[in-house]
């Protein structure tokens, strides 16, 4: 029962976490405009995200455009969309084991095998998270590095967006829920104690039991 809720907890877990992947992967606030020096008063925020770049009036209304190539992005963007793409579709193939071995289904029989089938899934998880953590801390890290570099003009600074907080969450949850899981083995029923059978008696050609079988 103890192993059939980790198995519920943890997969909650990461289902979420992989949803705020996809969320963060969607979201174009991954880097944002930072305000300051001359750009204290702007009229205008800039967003830039792994798929395209929007422009945010005071009035309210917003442009988008997608990135043209991609060639031409930067090598953090590059991997930020391969990376992140990558953890989804593990996400979902994770979910896919996970089901698959857990307590609740019918598709694997035997009680060991689903117990290494879920921890299996568990692994799955935990590496999704660890694809999409690369990109999170190198966007990061250049946000910050720029931010504080003398020779970036400060129109062209940007500061760590939502998209970024949002993947840390998922990261998190990704970790944790893929941790929970390789902990959710059912546990060994082992008494310790074997049967012995005792060997019957063979009865002789008189008819009579063996005398053997009386001492």
């Amino acid at each position: 029962m103890v192993s059939a809720a980790l198995e519920i907890l943890g997969l909650s877990m990461c289902v979420f976490g992989s949803l705020l992947v996809m969320v963060a992967c969607g979201l174009p606030m991954w880097k944002v405009t930072a305000f300051i020096e001359a750009n204290i008063v702007v009229a205008q925020t800039i967003w830039d995200g792994l798929w395209m770049s929007c422009v945010v009036q005071s009035t309210g209304q917003m442009q988008c455009k997608v990135h043209d190539s991609i060639l031409a992005l930067s090598h953090d963007l590059q991997a930020a969309r391969a990376l992140t793409i990558i953890s989804a579709v593990m996400g979902v193939l994770g979910l896919m084991v996970v089901i698959a071995g857990a307590q609740c289904t019918n598709c694997i029989r035997t009680e060991t095998i689903k117990a290494r089938v879920v921890n299996a899934g568990g692994v799955i998880y935990i590496i999704s998270g660890l694809f999409v953590l690369v990109p999170l801390c190198w966007m990061a890290n250049n946000i910050i590095s720029d931010f504080y570099n003398p020779q970036v003009p400060p129109s062209k600074k940007r500061e760590i967006g939502a998209a970024l907080y949002i993947g840390w969450a998922a990261t998190a949850l990704l970790l944790i829920g893929g941790a929970v899981l390789c902990c959710s083995c059912p546990p060994r029923d082992n008494s310790g104690y074997s049967v012995k059978y005792a060997q019957t008696k063979r009865a002789t050609q008189n008819g009579d039991y063996d005398k053997r079988n009386y001492v």
